[in-house]
């Protein structure tokens, strides 16, 4: 039975590879082919993909970043479709869901609305309901350095406070374009933003969001 996860993971190097390795992508400074390599090393490099948190790291990060971009596009691919070596912690269906759902989610939206011509895609209401559930659980983190409170609220009224603080702006949305806003997607996501203008103003041009 198909996951989340690896539904996503197939989504994103589907779309990948019909970009090709010069396309944009919402994450600043990278094309697909460093988005490609990122998602790679995060799998297979877990030595340097921790300097996504212990900045003490970035050297090596920097150089396993530098090593994958430097293969062949195809080959990058074909890492991502066939996923994680096999002893990683990443194969084991409990860990790939909460680890990679999110994340092959995010950077699918990275690809797809860097194109001008993008559309919304039609999530259904149980693949909404999974990225709230996990998303919830990591909130605070990604949203610890927001310049003001932040509160994240579905349609439903389901609320999650990822900053406290005053003066406090309430983001308003579906799951799917919450976790865009608070991974630091602020201008493509579809969401409602209430409160003060000068703290609005400063999460959309702030960098303080996201992991």
């Amino acid at each position: 039975m198909s996951t989340f996860a690896k539904r996503e993971r197939l989504l994103l190097a589907d779309l990948l590879e019909a970009e090709g390795p010069d396309a944009p992508t919402l994450c600043e400074g990278w094309t697909t082919r460093d988005l490609a390599a990122h998602v790679v090393v995060r799998e297979r490099r877990p030595d340097a993909a921790a300097a996504l948190l212990i900045k003490q790291l970035a050297p090596r990060l920097d150089k396993a970043m530098e090593e994958f971009t430097a293969k062949p596009y195809e080959e990058l691919i074909q890492l991502i479709r066939t996923g994680p070596p096999r002893f990683s912690p990443f194969q084991l269906k409990p860990i790939d869901e909460a680890s990679n759902t999110i994340e092959f989610y995010v950077h699918t939206e990275d690809v797809r609305r860097a194109r001008p011509d993008w559309t919304p895609r039609e999530l259904d209401p149980v693949f909404q309901d999974a990225l709230w559930s996990r998303f919830e659980r990591s909130a605070r983190l990604v949203g610890r350095s927001a310049p003001t409170g932040l509160v994240l609220r579905r349609p439903d009224g389901q609320t999650a406070i990822a900053h406290k603080g005053t003066p406090v702006v309430t983001v308003t949305g579906e799951p799917s374009e919450l976790l865009l806003f608070a991974y630091g997607r602020q201008s493509a996501a579809d969401v409602e933003v209430d409160g003060d203008k000068e703290a609005i103003a400063k999460l959309h041009e702030g960098k303080q969001l996201g992991i």
